[in-house]
């Protein structure tokens, strides 16, 4: 256990997701960059941090968390005044699990499929398949978000919380593999407020530093471009 959070990242990952609520809080924590290109993700060590293999991973005094829905609830409920997350009875708490939880289970799957088809399958006329089914259902998912974005600022309303970062990330990592942004003008304005909060700046700051340390070792994989 640790007395100071440690996150265990890979720049461009969903990480960056929790990197921002770390930097939102502004309490000390400290990072461990895991290089997938060098299968650190796959070493006994890290295996013994998360058995998935995956990112983010975040050591706490009262354990391991892992999965950003759980990791970002915690963070949200033991550092209130961050206003991560509302927390209370109302329906406002309600709203924001539903729409945590609805971009990290039906979101986030589709991303992977349209970005990393390869990763789903290891048959290669598979893999256009796969991506085109996940822009035909990307589509239709972010729709009402479109639509809910059109008339506030935010997520939840007036206020940011951790999920417009989550939101952020999910369009960063779509529409650089080739989304096309253009019928969604109030998620492309949502998307350029939110990454220029002040934590989502030191967050990004945080990942070239880590890009530029894989790029030393020789260990940055960017994917090319799709149609």
């Amino acid at each position: 256990m640790t007395s100071v959070p440690l996150l265990h990242f890979a720049p461009q990952t969903c990480a960056r997701v929790t990197l921002t609520a770390l930097e939102k809080i502004g309490e000390p924590f400290e990072t461990q960059l895991v290089a997938f290109m060098a299968g650190e993700h796959r070493a006994p060590a890290y295996l013994a941090i998360n058995p998935a293999g995956k990112v983010p991973a975040l050591e706490t005094a009262q354990g391991v968390i892992v999965q950003n829905g759980a990791i970002l609830t915690y963070l949200a409920q033991r550092h209130p005044t961050a206003g991560l997350l509302p927390f209370g009875d109302g329906p406002q708490t309600l709203q924001a699990l539903s729409d945590l939880f609805r971009i990290s289970a039906d979101l986030h799957p589709l991303v992977t499929r349209f970005a990393l088809p390869q990763m789903i399958t290891t048959q290669a006329d598979q893999a256009k398949p796969i991506r085109d089914k996940a822009r035909e259902i990307l589509t239709a998912q972010l729709a009402p978000l479109e639509q809910q974005l059109s008339g506030q600022a935010w997520m939840l309303g007036s206020d940011w919380s951790i999920i417009d970062a989550y939101l952020a990330w999910v369009w960063f990592r779509e529409t650089g593999a080739g989304f096309d942004p253009h019928a969604f003008p109030a998620i492309v304005r949502h998307y350029a407020a939110a990454s220029a909060r002040p934590s989502a700046l030191a967050a990004l700051a945080r990942e070239a530093a880590a890009q530029d340390e894989l790029k030393a070792r020789g260990l940055f994989f960017q994917p090319p471009p799709q149609n």
